[in-house]
């Protein structure tokens, strides 16, 4: 139980670490685009904007499952990667069908998996949700600054 402990622990701290960066990646670019988007511009180029970041967000899932996935293997829990980066994803995104089925040893890693894949699905929503409330944002902002012709009228 103690060695299920330790690699829990450090794949928990692992995966937040790799998520802290990627947001951080995707904040970073999201400031740089951002800045270059006419909010009112082309929707397509908005809508583009939003798929790279959602984009990102597979990525960043993509490299935390992929992780667990080969200390399943380094671990030899599963005889081959398929089976392994199978049940991580299905562990991570909490959906846990149920057919492949880890060794009592490592329940306990799969079990923090679950709860990281969790906390990182929701980071990810959270994030993604205000990338987006800020393009609206900035779309509410242009929309109610007064136009330039309307302001000697007084």
């Amino acid at each position: 139980m103690i060695n299920a402990l330790i690699v829990s622990a450090v794949m928990s701290v692992w995966t937040v670490l790799v998520h802290m960066i990627g947001l951080g990646t995707l904040l970073a670019l999201a400031r740089y685009r951002g800045s270059r988007i006419n909010p009112l511009g082309s929707n397509l180029r908005q809508a583009l904007f939003i798929l790279l970041i959602v984009l990102g967000l597979f990525a960043v899932h993509g490299i935390e499952i992929w992780s667990f996935a080969l200390v399943y293997l380094a671990l030899d829990v599963f005889g081959d990667l398929e089976t392994a980066l199978y049940f991580s994803t299905s562990t991570f995104t909490t959906l846990g069908y149920g057919d492949v089925v880890i060794a009592d040893e490592w329940r306990l890693v799969s079990a923090m998996e679950g709860f990281a894949g969790f906390l990182m699905i929701g980071w990810s929503t959270a994030f993604l949700v205000s990338i987006v409330g800020k393009l609206r944002a900035l779309e509410a902002d242009w929309l109610d600054r007064p136009r330039e012709d309307d302001r000697g009228t007084d």
